[in-house]
């Protein structure tokens, strides 16, 4: 079953990030035999990076062994409902901070799939405490 990348370790790489993109690059190597995927959100948060300009950006996915054309289904949207409605509920009462909600929905897909590879996990693990995550 593939893992999930979150879109921080694909910037890290893009970027080539002199504290991160190696050991981003590392971590997505030593899972590749899983299988890789991005959520559609990562493939939007990516756009900017590329221009907005898709053909690179699948290249650029292509080239890392990531799928980019993931489906977001009906589970993704009640997994992010449930994420989001505990969330919302917990910042209320001043137990958790804002957090976007492309990390919620991120999260929402990885529930899916193996896992999430991040460099955020203690955000996620707020979200999503059962999601198996590792990090560079």
């Amino acid at each position: 079953m593939a893992w999930a990348v979150d879109t921080c370790l694909l910037l890290d790489i893009g970027l080539d990030d002199p504290v991160f993109a190696g050991r981003s690059l590392h971590l997505l190597e030593s899972r590749l035999a899983d299988g890789l995927l991005v959520c559609p959100v990562t493939f939007v948060e990516l756009a900017p990076a590329f221009s907005g300009q898709l053909k690179p950006l699948e290249e650029f996915l292509f080239q890392l062994g990531i799928e980019g054309r993931e489906a977001w289904t009906w589970e993704d949207t009640k997994n992010a409902g449930d994420a989001w409605s505990r969330h919302v509920q917990k910042r209320r009462t001043k137990q958790a901070a804002k957090r976007p909600v492309a990390d919620v929905l991120i999260g929402a897909f990885a529930s899916r799939f193996q896992g999430l590879l991040t460099r955020n996990g203690a955000d996620f693990r707020k979200l999503f405490p059962e999601l198996p995550i590792l990090e560079p």
